[in-house]
C-alpha cells in the first residue's frame, strides 16, 4: 500500500513512512494536478485535508482517504483504520525522503555519529538518497510505542 501526503500533512507523511508505509509527500511547488498525475501513475492512496482536492479525487474514482482533523493521532487512526501494520517494515524508511534504509556497519558510521552514539548503539542504518544515519536512540522506544498503539 503506498500512500500520497498533500502539503498540509507532513508530519503525517513522516509517521506513515516510519511505520514502513512508502509515503509520497507533495513539495509547496506541487499544484493539484501534479499530485493526481503522481497518484494515479504510481497507485497511490491520496490524503488530504484539502475540500476542492477531495471533491476532484473523488470525481476521477480515485482511492482517497479524507483527513478532518489537525491531531496527527486522529490523522493516523483514519488512515490505519483499515490497514494492517507489518512489523518488519516499521522504521524500514527514510522519515525525510522515503527511501528504503540499508543496515550499515557499525565501523563505517564512526566520525558521522556522535561519539556517544557510536559508543552505545551496535546498529545502525543508512539512507544512500539523502545520507541520513538511523540508530536505537531514546528516539527509537518513543516512535515503537507511539506505533503500538495503533
Amino acid at each position: 500500500m503506498k500512500f500520497l501526503c498533500d502539503q498540509m500533512l507532513g508530519s503525517l507523511a513522516k509517521w506513515l513512512r516510519l511505520i514502513g508505509f512508502d509515503t509520497f509527500y507533495a513539495n509547496a511547488e506541487m499544484n493539484d494536478d501534479e499530485l493526481i498525475e503522481v497518484a494515479k501513475k504510481e497507485d497511490r492512496i491520496v490524503i488530504t485535508r484539502d475540500e476542492e482536492l477531495i471533491v476532484r479525487i473523488k470525481k476521477q474514482k480515485l482511492p482517497i482517504a479524507e483527513i478532518n482533523t489537525t491531531d496527527v493521532d486522529e490523522q493516523l487512526k483514519i488512515v490505519l483504520k483499515n490497514v494492517s501494520i507489518d512489523q518488519k517494515n516499521v522504521l524500514s524508511r527514510c522519515s525525510v525522503c522515503n527511501n528504503k534504509l540499508d543496515e550499515i556497519e557499525k565501523k563505517d558510521v564512526q566520525g558521522k555519529v556522535p561519539e556517544r552514539v557510536f559508543k552505545n548503539n551496535e546498529r545502525f542504518w543508512f539512507c544512500k538518497r539523502c545520507d541520513k544515519i538511523y540508530w536505537m536512540g531514546t528516539h527509537y522506544d518513543k516512535i515503537t510505542n507511539k506505533i503500538k498503539k495503533f
